[in-house]
Order: C-alpha cells, then sequence, then structure tokens
C-alpha cells in the first residue's frame, strides 16, 4: 500500500531519505501486513463507529446531500501520527513557557499595563484590537489565571522544526475528538498498540474538572460547575455535550441560568442551585447582554456583575482573546522575554502586521506568496493564501486589507509537513499535510495531555487543515520513555500489592 509513496519535497512524519524513521517502523510493518482488504474493513468499522457514536461537527453554510442538513462525521484517517518522547519533552516545555508568558500578559493588560509603559508592546494595538475588554479591568481572577484550556497550532516547517501558528485561548474546541479518536482506535486497531509505548490520553476530562473545581470562589467540597454553550446549532455542540457528560456537570444554554440576589443560579427540577464555576463555550460577545452585545439572546443577563464581585468564575475568563489576537501573536516571544527572562523554546512563524507601516508595505507587495489572515477570524476563514489564488481574487483581498489594515496579518507560505495518509479512490497512502493542537489546563499546575488532535488536509494537495475546510483527524501517539514505563510499572505493582 507504499507503493510509490512520494516522501520527498517536504518533511515527512513517517520517513527520511534512509527509509522509515525508527518510531514508525512498528506501525509501518503492522500495515504492510494487514494488507489492503482487512485494512479496508477496519477502515470501516472506524467510520461505523464514528456515525454510532453521533461524533459530529456542524459546517455553517454547508448542505448534506439532500441540500438541508449541516452536520457532519469528522473524516477520520486510521494512521496515527506518531511523536518520540524527547520531541514531545521538548513541545511540553514550550508550551508551559507560552501559557505562563501568555497569562502574565493578560494579567498585566487587564491590571498595571507594564508591559505596555515599557513599549514592548504598543499600546494601540492591545487597546484597538476587538477583544480587548475594558469591563474587566482590575477585576481580580482565581490563582491570578485568566486562560485556563489552551489549545495551541503547530506546525512542522521543511527542516522538521516545531513552530507556533497561533495560541487559542478563548473556547479552543477539538479535543473531543482527540479522546474518540483514541477510543475508536483501540477498538479497531487494538493490534497496533501492542507493544508501542502509548501514553493515555483519557485522564483529560478529569484533570479539566479538577481545574474547574479549583476556580470555585466558594470553599464547598462539591461546587456546582456547568458547562455553557451557546445550543445545538453551534459547530462544536457535539464537544459540548460531550465534555459535559464525561464530567458528569450540567450542559446548560443561557436560559438555563439567571442573576438573583447577586449570586448566578441554575433552574433544576428540584429547584435552584448556586452556581460556582461556568466553563464557558461562548463568546464575550455573547455572555452577558446587561454589558456585551444587549441583542445577544444566549447569555445570561447581569453575569458580568456578580463576577466583577468574584461570586463566580467563568473559564477561560472574560477577555482572554485580546491574548489570541494573531496580531498580538507576533508579541508572545517578546512576552516570553520581558515576563520570564527566558529564551523561547518555541519560535513563532515570521508575522508580519498591517497595523506596522512596513509590514502593510511588505504584505501588499508580496501577497502572491504570502498567507495573509484575518486577525479576528478562525476555521480556515477570511485568510488568503497567495500562491493559490488568482490575480483577481488576491486584488479582491488586498482591497480589504487597505480598508483595515490592523485587521490582517500575512506569514510566509510554509510547508506543512507530510504524513501518509489513506485514499480510498486510490487505495494507497499518499502524504498529506498535517499539523497538531495540544491542550494545554493552566491552574495551580499546568496539564498537557500528551499528543494533541492532529488536523490532516484531505483535499490533494492543499495546506488547509480546517475540518469545516475539508480537513480531517488523525490519533496522535506520544510514546513513553523506558524509564517511564519502569516507574508505571512499579507504581502498578505497589498499588497490587496493597
Amino acid at each position: 500500500m507504499f507503493d510509490g509513496y512520494a516522501a520527498s519535497g517536504f518533511y515527512d512524519e513517517m520517513f527520511d531519505a534512509q527509509g522509515v524513521r525508527a518510531h514508525y517502523e512498528r506501525i509501518h510493518a503492522y500495515l504492510q501486513g494487514l494488507g489492503r482488504a482487512e485494512f479496508e474493513r477496519r477502515r470501516a468499522l472506524l467510520d461505523l463507529a464514528f456515525r454510532n457514536q453521533g461524533i459530529t461537527f456542524t459546517v455553517y453554510g454547508g448542505l448534506d446531500v439532500d441540500g438541508a442538513g449541516t452536520e457532519r462525521t469528522i473524516p477520520f484517517d486510521p494512521v496515527p501520527r506518531v511523536i518520540p518522547a524527547d520531541e514531545w519533552a521538548h513541545i511540553e516545555r514550550g508550551l508551559t513557557q507560552r501559557v505562563k508568558a501568555l497569562n502574565a500578559f493578560l494579567r498585566d493588560v487587564y491590571g498595571r499595563g507594564e508591559i505596555l509603559r515599557d513599549g514592548v508592546i504598543p499600546r494601540e494595538l492591545v487597546y484597538s484590537s476587538t477583544h480587548f475588554r475594558r469591563e474587566v479591568h482590575g477585576v481580580t481572577v482565581p490563582h491570578g489565571l485568566y486562560t485556563h484550556v489552551v489549545g495551541t497550532d503547530l506546525v512542522r516547517n521543511e527542516t522538521g522544526e516545531y513552530l507556533v501558528l497561533e495560541d487559542n485561548l478563548r473556547t479552543p474546541s477539538g479535543v473531543s475528538y482527540l479522546l474518540a479518536n483514541r477510543v475508536a482506535m483501540t477498538r479497531a486497531l487494538p493490534g497496533l498498540f501492542s507493544g508501542a509505548r502509548v501514553r493515555p490520553v483519557q485522564h483529560y476530562t478529569t484533570a479539566l474538572l479538577e481545574l474547574l473545581r479549583s476556580l470555585s470562589p466558594r470553599d464547598v467540597n462539591d461546587p456546582t460547575i456547568v458547562l455553557l454553550t451557546p445550543g445545538m446549532y453551534n459547530s462544536a455542540y457535539f464537544e459540548h455535550a460531550f465534555l459535559a457528560q464525561q464530567m458528569g456537570i450540567e450542559l446548560v444554554e443561557g436560559r438555563d441560568l439567571f442573576v438573583e440576589g447577586g449570586r448566578v443560579w441554575m433552574r433544576t427540577t428540584a429547584g435552584r442551585a448556586q452556581v460556582d464555576v461556568i466553563y464557558r463555550r461562548l463568546d464575550d460577545d455573547f455572555l452577558d447582554p446587561l454589558t456585551f452585545r444587549e441583542d445577544s439572546l444566549l447569555g445570561v443577563p447581569g453575569l458580568v456583575e456578580v463576577y466583577r464581585k468574584g461570586r463566580v468564575a467563568l473559564a477561560n475568563a472574560i477577555g482572554t482573546g485580546v491574548a489570541d489576537d494573531k496580531a498580538v501573536y507576533a508579541y508572545v516571544p517578546a512576552m516570553i522575554r520581558y515576563y520570564l527572562s527566558e529564551t523561547p523554546i518555541l519560535n513563532n512563524v515570521e508575522t508580519h502586521l498591517g497595523l506596522d507601516k512596513d509590514g502593510l508595505d511588505f504584505m501588499l507587495s508580496n501577497a502572491s506568496s504570502l498567507v495573509i489572515k484575518a486577525v479576528g477570524e478562525a476555521g480556515g476563514y477570511g485568510m488568503l493564501i497567495g500562491p493559490a489564488a488568482s490575480k483577481d481574487e488576491i486584488e479582491r483581498f488586498l482591497k480589504n486589507v487597505r480598508a483595515h489594515p490592523r485587521g490582517y496579518i500575512a506569514q510566509p507560505t510554509i510547508a506543512l509537513s507530510r504524513h501518509p495518509t489513506y485514499y480510498p479512490d486510490s487505495g494507497k497512502f499518499e502524504p498529506a499535510h498535517v499539523d497538531l493542537r495540544p491542550y494545554i489546563l493552566v491552574g495551580e499546575n499546568i496539564t498537557i495531555v500528551p499528543g494533541g488532535l492532529t488536523r490532516v488536509a484531505l483535499t490533494r494537495g492543499s495546506l488547509v487543515v480546517n475540518s469545516s475546510q475539508g480537513g480531517g483527524s488523525k490519533d496522535t501517539w506520544v510514546l513513553s520513555e523506558p524509564r517511564r514505563e519502569r516507574v508505571q510499572r512499579q507504581h502498578q505493582e505497589q498499588e497490587g500489592g496493597h
């Protein structure tokens, strides 16, 4: 099935110039031994498992074959992405350093603003961000932390270096697919895991629940925690329901909550219950019509006032979006040096800002070779891939850039690494571009689930991995170190002895 596989031209995750990389040898041999017919049978089982579990996402404006539906199962490729222990250790250190600096930045800009006073980051850049919330300036948040759940997008360039593409600090999605992918893989291809030393990921929801508990403003044994969703028409509704079910907390919409007597309450069949922590999957704009968008029917009137008084906690905190503004992202390395006095472990992708005159000139002069992004968009929307665009498309896009330069950044077209991916129409493994979104939980301690969500661009030749743009996903394996394995075994033996 690997006959004719073209590994050259990009960094390939499975192959190097000498052949199969050492950490992929077991998988390569297993797939070769399985044969096409058996592989197809296992792949069909995986598709059925995803459909039966209702693992879906919603594409806004998309239509199914009947011209009506927008909800789809996310495409899944059964060839796992493998990350050796030493590579993962490097990523973990880099992500830990990064979220520490980002939280320090958020504390600072909603407090004394020292980084702005010292001219490290332009004051104009922060205060002109659509995600900067003056309404919460000076608010005290639990543990001094603003962003508790972070999804950072990483890519590998042509040399194999991991680069940070962007930080998602508001409501990062996709972790449910990470968890579901692992369950499906262990059921459909159990032999693949045998002796592979794959680190587990299923403790994510337990760690998330513990983190949410730690944010409770009330000193009670069993704080009331809810997950606030915009509702079933949101693209990530499956994930909202999945996480609430896994954590054993209530999935609520704004109409299920109300404010009275300076507290937030939840309507239940047994009466009202005071809410301590809200894991919100709703953007700031829609949280409270009395403070933000007055036409919002999704939020809870009066919520922000209770929040300001410290009587309810929100994860992530209001205002975190200013740090995942794609223009502010360019300054994260500077934040690391300023707050931590350290050298960044993970580098950013080279970024040019429309706000900056030189950056804008460069963007306008080199658009055909750049990726230009709207700073407030996500999911692959509001983006121009210059090398793949026509002259007319480029000119139309640049009109928006000239009209609102603060709203755009530009980056070179990264030759994303590729990974063998199965294409049913050819019956072979072909290279497809991938990225990686690890999930970081930030509380009194920092927890990073080994791996993350590997997204894969299933359209041949495409660099866009977003599921809303035709992308799929893969299971991501982080291999344990032999020493870690020994420690785990000793721990299990000790537990078995008691």
